[in-house]
């Protein structure tokens, strides 16, 4: 069994990844942006590479601890619920008691507007959380991991498909083939799962496909200039709506067999702290999106992503096949082709080749000690595949 994600976790990873929350773009250099003062509540002293580890603990922890949880509690739909009533509660407190929500004033919100443009993607949204907490009982983290990937290329595929059919660009076969080099790799690990369960695949589908439409629908929203929101204004609107959906759904379907001994075991405040944690990864993700670049968000996700294929081998013995390390590969170098183009990436191999000659000219015993270490993760990592994928 495995864990079921925050909330926010997908949501705002995803729309992070697919560009559709504002961020700092660097045009010349892979390096930290340096954009206008977001959080004024964080110092600006802090380097960027904080915030990374920040939104990487906290999005990996939190998939983590819900792991721990699920398997002892056996209620994703609970702990969405859960999740979701703190967000909700604890934007409502932020907005009234301090001015970090402030922004909220410039979207023009009433309940006609909030009823037409929100809660539809409200609906979706919640139909992505069920559907992906449903695959969780079923697939282990790191072939969850896996198919994330595909979200991104599922949600290209719609909005190619819809921006086509709607004539409002002309057809552009080349992005298209990248999408399918993401989903060519999807195939391959897919094929590779040893613990593959075909019902828990067809949730995640689902999941995936509720998710892509969700961000069709919050880059529509996204398209109207007084309806940009950053990610934490849009907890504030989404998280009570989907709280009560959610809810309502646990009350049919996993109310009736429910048990206090089913939570004794977990107690209360580690329920707090799983909720603050969740909340917590919202912060990060403002924080990320304020203190750095396009570039280094689009790593930053891919690292966190393979951490956590590694955290699920080491913790849980998940596991995870050759054929799958090959396919996943294919999927994220596609990934990040699609994300950051033939140019980025030039600069960046540019960039790159000149630090390894300045290492190499001023501190080769550095650039020695770098080849052996990655030598050593490398074997470090095909022991563990071959070990978790043993009998």
């Amino acid at each position: 069994m495995a864990p079921s994600p925050s909330p926010g976790t997908d949501a705002r990873e995803h729309e992070l990844e697919a560009g559709l929350v504002e961020r700092k773009t660097e045009q010349s250099l892979p390096l930290p942006a340096q954009p206008p003062n977001q959080s004024s509540f964080i110092s600006e002293q802090l380097h960027p590479a904080l915030y990374i580890a920040f939104w990487i603990a906290t999005s990996s922890g939190v998939i983590l601890f819900n792991k721990w949880l699920l398997a002892t509690t056996n209620f994703p739909l609970f702990l969405t619920t859960w999740h979701m009533t703190f967000a909700a509660a604890m934007t409502q407190l932020m907005a009234r008691y301090t001015t970090l929500l402030d922004s909220r004033h410039n979207v023009p919100m009433d309940f006609d507007t909030y009823k037409r443009a929100i809660l539809p993607i409200v609906v979706f949204f919640s139909l992505s959380l069920i559907g992906g907490n449903l695959a969780y009982l079923y697939l282990s983290v790191s072939f969850i991991q896996m198919l994330k990937v595909n979200t991104i290329a599922s949600t290209s595929v719609v909005t190619l498909l819809a921006t086509w059919a709607f004539k409002i660009v002309p057809p552009n076969f080349n992005v298209l083939g990248n999408v399918a080099v993401i989903v060519l790799g999807v195939v391959i690990a897919s094929l590779g799962e040893i613990k593959f369960h075909l019902l828990g695949f067809l949730f995640q589908a689902c999941g995936i496909i509720f998710e892509a439409l969700r961000l069709v629908m919050v880059q529509r929203l996204l398209s109207s200039p007084e309806f940009k929101m950053d990610p934490m204004v849009s907890l504030y609107y989404y998280a009570p709506a989907c709280a009560l959906i959610n809810g309502a759904l646990m009350a049919i379907v996993e109310v009736p067999r429910m048990k206090l001994a089913d939570f004794a075991s977990v107690g209360a405040p580690l329920f707090l702290v799983n909720a603050i944690v969740a909340f917590l990864l919202n912060v990060s993700t403002v924080l990320l999106i304020g203190k750095t670049s396009a570039v280094v968000l689009t790593m930053s996700g891919i690292l966190k992503d393979i951490l956590l294929v590694i955290s699920s081998m080491l913790l849980f013995r998940d596991p995870v096949t050759g054929q799958q390390f090959v396919g996943y590969s294919i999927a994220l170098g596609g990934l990040v082709y699609y994300k950051l183009g033939s140019d980025t990436l030039r600069v960046l191999a540019q960039e790159a080749t000149l630090r390894v000659n300045n290492v190499r000219q001023n501190h080769p015993a550095r650039l020695r000690y770098a080849i052996i270490a990655a030598v050593l993760f490398s074997l470090s990592l095909l022991w563990l595949s071959m070990r978790t994928s043993a009998p």
